[in-house]
């Protein structure tokens, strides 16, 4: 009980020091086209199916795609309507019609379409889930049949769906074993859709790709994670499952345009809301030190709002794209990009800049998205500006706002990153740090914010820390101010 409690606080975005509340979003895939048409004659008298699509045996455990398996006719109820009234008519039995995406719900009739009065008529289908007989009429649609002179007389009409007319759910669900998790989720980085497949999903994950592709407009290359993230350059190794091998995205987000090689650096799209939330905490001429940048989802937006930025990251495929991405957005002389260890990024210009920055009355803030290991770089803050008398550097005046980012898998993820915040400064932050749930990684991992401004105990503390974690990896000592 006690953990449900805590981990429903987190979800409500519950601050230490004071309340706030935060979505985020969770991408969906779009929805699938879903088309249907007539057919005069089946080997196999079709079958009444109030779910519309019954997997057919052939496709089961298919590895390979063969569209033509999932061929199938099925019987759904209809009405026959003059078609002088057709579209009153269908507007008022709009809750009981078939209607799924890129369905005909009107259609010729098999039988003759104009009376001996000479009125012509179609049907219109019906949703076999609401209606199956004349009974199943609720009294708006009984009425407005009646005011329309149409007869409550309930037809059978055939469909004849393939896998073109078929939602990427239900291919799959045909094909792998039953009782099995059928997914065709993913997340979409420009043309990549990007997968997590199961073990029991592997045997497929071929076919799997090429349902993806079929499904999703816009869709060219389907890809499927084989390891964790790279703990030195946060990308992970993949396959292509099917389509183009093109790993180069054009993305958009929040208004920003971004370009990339996914298969080298670090991007996810489920962070597009976090990205907003920081940027918009930014005021024009804001300070904004980003010490683990990636391809720029804060610096750039940050650059265009308004803000000095100095951005940093040790990938040398990220520093790259970060600084393709701010000539992109024409901010490049507002971002001055740097291909550092992160700790050495805040031990050298970070700690060059900072005292004068401290001067002025714009906002500092550095950004530390590193999740799985920021909160241990906050030790070199710890003396970073030295103790006064030896340093001449003053730690009173605009003090640093510190955001960083961390994995907790504990009962009270909240309480977890302070604690680590606060062991890594050697100070207390109660009463003067907000914690916020960024989303839910995995089960029982969240994703956490801890923002505070650095306290000038801290900077100006006898005790620094030069040795602490680093990023495991080559150093490669490059710096680069972009010019305008």
């Amino acid at each position: 009980m006690v953990r449900n409690v805590r981990r429903l606080l987190t979800l409500l975005d519950v601050h230490y020091y004071r309340g706030a509340s935060r979505n985020f979003s969770i991408s969906i895939p779009s929805p699938e086209v879903f088309h249907a048409q007539k057919t005069m004659s089946d080997p196999q008298p079709p079958a009444a199916d109030p779910g519309l699509y019954r997997p057919p045996p052939a496709a089961r455990g298919m590895t390979v795609l063969d569209r033509e398996a999932f061929t199938q006719t099925i019987n759904v109820p209809a009405i026959r309507i003059p078609t002088s009234v057709l579209n009153k008519a269908v507007k008022s039995l709009k809750k009981v019609a078939l209607q799924r995406p890129g369905l005909k719900r009107v259609v010729d009739n098999d039988q003759k379409q104009t009376d001996s009065d000479g009125k012509e008529h179609r049907l219109l289908l019906l949703d076999p889930q609401s209606v199956s007989s004349a009974e199943n009429f609720g009294e708006e649609e009984a009425s407005a049949l009646k005011a329309f002179g149409v007869k409550p007389e309930i037809q059978r009409y055939e469909l004849k769906l393939t896998y073109d007319n078929l939602k990427s759910e239900e291919v799959l669900r045909a094909v792998l074993p039953e009782g099995q998790d059928v997914t065709s989720g993913f997340s979409r980085v420009g043309h990549i859709a990007h997968m997590n497949l199961r073990d029991h999903q592997l045997p497929y994950k071929n076919l799997i790709g090429q349902v993806i592709i079929d499904k999703n407009p816009g869709v060219t290359c389907v890809v499927n994670k084989t390891n964790t993230i790279d703990s030195t350059y946060r990308n992970f190794q993949m396959e292509v499952l099917a389509g183009e091998s093109n790993m180069v995205a054009k993305v958009r987000e929040n208004g920003v345009f971004y370009e990339f090689d996914f298969s080298r650096v670090y991007w996810n799209p489920r962070l597009s809301t976090e990205h907003e939330r920081i940027v918009s905490l930014l005021r024009r001429g804001d300070v904004v030190l980003d010490v683990f940048a990636g391809v720029g989802p804060f610096s750039v937006p940050a650059a265009r709002r308004g803000c000095t930025v100095l951005a940093n990251d040790l990938n040398p495929e990220s520093y790259r794209w970060l600084q393709h991405n701010t000539k992109l957005n024409k901010v490049e002389a507002k971002v001055t990009t740097f291909n550092l260890d992160g700790r050495e990024f805040i031990r050298g210009p970070l700690r060059e800049r900072l005292p004068e920055l401290m001067k002025g009355s714009a906002g500092i803030h550095i950004i530390m998205n590193l999740p799985a290991l920021a909160l241990e770089f906050l030790d070199a803050f710890r003396g970073l500006l030295g103790p006064e008398p030896d340093q001449g550097a003053s730690c009173t005046g605009t003090l640093p706002q510190v955001h960083c980012y961390g994995f907790s898998k504990e009962d009270d993820p909240q309480r977890d990153v302070l604690e680590r915040a606060e062991a890594a400064l050697g100070v207390s932050l109660q009463e003067r740090c907000s914690v916020h749930m960024v989303r839910n990684v995995a089960p029982n991992k969240e994703m956490m914010c801890v923002s505070f401004s650095v306290p000038s105990e801290v900077l100006c503390s006898s005790s620094g820390n030069e040795e602490g974690s680093s990023e495991p990896s080559p150093k490669r000592q490059k710096r680069e101010e972009t010019e305008g």
